[in-house]
This record gives structure tokens, C-alpha cells and sequence, in this order.
């Protein structure tokens, strides 16, 4: 006996009692929408994550977000700057730049027994910026 393809409700033709095109479509669906959903959540963690900075990180690439964070918190726990390849600036012995990642550095404000960060910055807008240079 042959098996006999049948039509579906949806218009489909195929074997089975159900059609296997349409639950793949909704898994496929369900799938994106959970997606989108996880996508959303993420997002949202790490806008909230950045009201928490000292300094303004937004628009920064995430690797440089997560070094900039690191060094933020090991000078809060007085580390010396120096630890992190951190120099003072030759017209200004006040700032000191540290590096955070080859194209990025951290401004910080010295306050005598402590660093203040200022801002991070890209290699360009740091040499652009530098006054007296």
C-alpha cells in the first residue's frame, strides 16, 4: 500500500498528521522573539551598568569598558598608578595619563594621596587634547 501525501488546513502538502513545515516555522519564530527578548535584557543591564561609573564609559568598546572598570576600581583601593604603566603629564604634573589598552587612555587627577579618573579617551582625542602639547 502507497503512502499518500495529504493537504494540510494551512495549504501545505505532506505526510503525518501534522505539518512539519508550519511547527518548524513557529519554533523558528518563538525562537527569534526569545532572542530578541535576551538581546533587550542585556541591553538594558548594560546602560544600567554605566549609571554606576564614576566616569562617563558610554560609546567606549566593551573590552576597554571592562579595563577602564578594573583600574578604576584597583586605584580606589590606593594601587599605585605606576602599576598600570601610568605616567604624569610633562605640563601638568596634576594629571596623570594611564594607559587602558593601546588605543585608549585614562585621565586621572592627582589629589595627593589619591587619584580622581576624569575620563577615558581614544590615543587620538588624547593627543588632541593634551594642552601645551
Amino acid at each position: 500500500m502507497a503512502k499518500r501525501k495529504r493537504i494540510f488546513p494551512c495549504g501545505h502538502k505532506g505526510y503525518g498528521k501534522a505539518c512539519h513545515r508550519c511547527t518548524q516555522e513557529l519554533v523558528a519564530q518563538q525562537h527569534y522573539v526569545e532572542e530578541l527578548a535576551e538581546k533587550q535584557t542585556k541591553k538594558q543591564r548594560r546602560e544600567a551598568s554605566f549609571a554606576r561609573d564614576v566616569i562617563d564609559l558610554r560609546g567606549l568598546p566593551d573590552h576597554v569598558v571592562t579595563k577602564a572598570r578594573a583600574i578604576i576600581a584597583a586605584l580606589g583601593e590606593n594601587k599605585n598608578y605606576r602599576d598600570f604603566g601610568g605616567k604624569r603629564l610633562r605640563h601638568n604634573r596634576l594629571i596623570v595619563s594611564i594607559p587602558v589598552t593601546r588605543n585608549y587612555r585614562m585621565l586621572c587627577e592627582d589629589c595627593g594621596t589619591f587619584l580622581i579618573p576624569q575620563k577615558v579617551l581614544s590615543h587620538e582625542d588624547y593627543n588632541v587634547c593634551k594642552p601645551g602639547s
